[in-house]
């Protein structure tokens, strides 16, 4: 019988939808509702998640994934809590990595040197300069905070701490893409996630004041990317340009808005109750609790499995039969609200943008893709290495280190 092979990216909110910021485009903080008496993950569930969780996993490299709300609210102590039962659980020949998601306001000294000592990938929300990011991003009384981010930002590079700037593109900040992304530079940033902001308000497809429209979120992509290849190939991954090429080196998408299908990256609240989504988290999509049923079980359920299935299911006709197609694969399911010109259900809102932006970079797509397969049929080199590669490249991908072997018989578990 085959060994199981079971690929995930479990979003753990050990404070749930806690946060010591009011940011008014925040889509996490209404599931506090859900959860009226919020406090931390108490320690017998976070210990009985970190046993599952590893279980679970049948990867060499065992992957926890830290979000919220914000997740330093529950202080260094719980992450060093985390720390000893990680160490405490881990098989002998097994590595732990962990990635932590934080608005950045209280990091200190002592959690840099935590993220050091623990080899943390700490992602880190800024929306651009002051002007743009205080736009959206403040505090629970209203005060800005650029500038409390901007000092956590530099004591993790102080630290020497892998991160990666997160940004929210929004209504404001699109209509600046060479600012934004001209501030990253200057940062010294090595990996940018762009994250296109959507609300939708209604069941007619009307969306908030904030949310980036689609056309605009293309133009900002095309002006970022003209800027990242004329000057930082090499030197800044950003995600959703690697994301674009992946496919041409038959590559799988990593991440999870543009695979074929999704369920790969369910939610764990404080209390073990298991969601579908970090978009889902709700009645209808909660498929329970890790305290009643093991979380291998809930990664593998039918619920579970339907939810992801239904992406590819849904897909208009249109997009199914769209050139660049494989780039985007329909986008998130919670965005395909709007309809087709031919009247089919299911388009994603932001299409216009994603096609504009991956028709323009097809021909560099190409050319690279051309390139490699010149050089391997010479025997050179492999598929270039992308976005955060440790934790990303696929097992069945070609190696980064320039083997030539598939990823899992070669540098996978080193």
């Amino acid at each position: 019988m085959p060994a199981i092979s079971r690929e995930f990216q479990i979003f753990a909110k050990p404070a749930g939808a806690r946060c010591n910021l009011a940011c008014d485009y925040c889509y996490y903080l209404k599931t506090a509702k859900l959860y009226p008496d919020n406090l931390c993950m108490p320690t017998p569930i976070l210990e009985e998640y970190i046993l599952q969780h590893i279980e679970a996993t049948t990867e060499p490299v065992i992957t926890f994934s830290w979000h919220g709300g914000e997740p330093t609210l529950l202080g260094l102590d719980y992450f060093r809590t985390i720390a000893a039962l990680q160490r405490k659980h881990k098989p002998a020949n097994r590595r732990i990595a962990n990635g932590i998601q934080t608005n950045g306001t209280l990091l200190n000294d002592d959690w840099c040197r935590f993220f050091k000592e623990e080899n943390y990938f700490v992602g880190i929300s800024i929306d651009g300069p002051a002007a743009l990011h205080d736009l959206h991003r403040r505090s629970g009384s209203g005060a800005p905070t650029h500038a409390r981010v901007m000092r956590g930002y530099n004591l993790l590079q102080k630290y020497a701490v892998a991160c990666e700037i997160l940004c929210v593109v929004h209504a404001d900040n699109v209509m600046h893409p060479l600012a934004v992304y001209s501030f990253f530079r200057r940062l010294g940033a090595t990996h940018i996630g762009f994250l296109p902001f959507v609300e939708r308000l209604d069941a007619a497809g009307n969306v908030s004041g904030h949310s980036v429209p689609a056309e605009a979120f293309g133009d900002f992509l095309i002006a970022v990317f003209d800027e990242w290849q004329a000057h930082d190939i090499g030197t800044i991954k950003v995600q959703m340009f690697e994301e674009a090429i992946r496919p041409a080196f038959g590559q799988e998408h990593t991440l999870c808005i543009f695979k074929e299908t999704c369920g790969g990256v369910p939610v764990m609240e404080h209390s073990g109750d298991f969601y579908a989504c970090d978009h889902y988290v709700d009645d209808a999509h909660r498929l329970g609790n890790i305290m009643s049923t093991p979380l291998a079980e809930l990664l593998d359920s039918p619920a579970q499995r339907a939810f992801g299935q239904r992406k590819l299911d849904s897909l208009p006709a249109s997009c199914r039969a769209c050139e660049v197609r494989a780039m985007c694969n329909g986008g998130c399911p919670k965005d395909r609200f709007i309809r087709t010109p031919d009247g089919q259900d299911g388009l994603n809102y932001l299409c216009a943008g994603y096609k504009r932006f991956f028709t323009h970079c097809l021909p560099f797509v190409r050319q690279i893709a051309a390139l490699w397969k010149q050089q391997q049929a010479d025997d050179v080199i492999p598929a270039p290495a992308t976005h955060d590669t440790a934790a990303k490249v696929g097992r069945n991908d070609p190696c980064p280190c320039g083997s030539g072997k598939k990823y899992k018989n070669c540098c996978m578990d080193q």
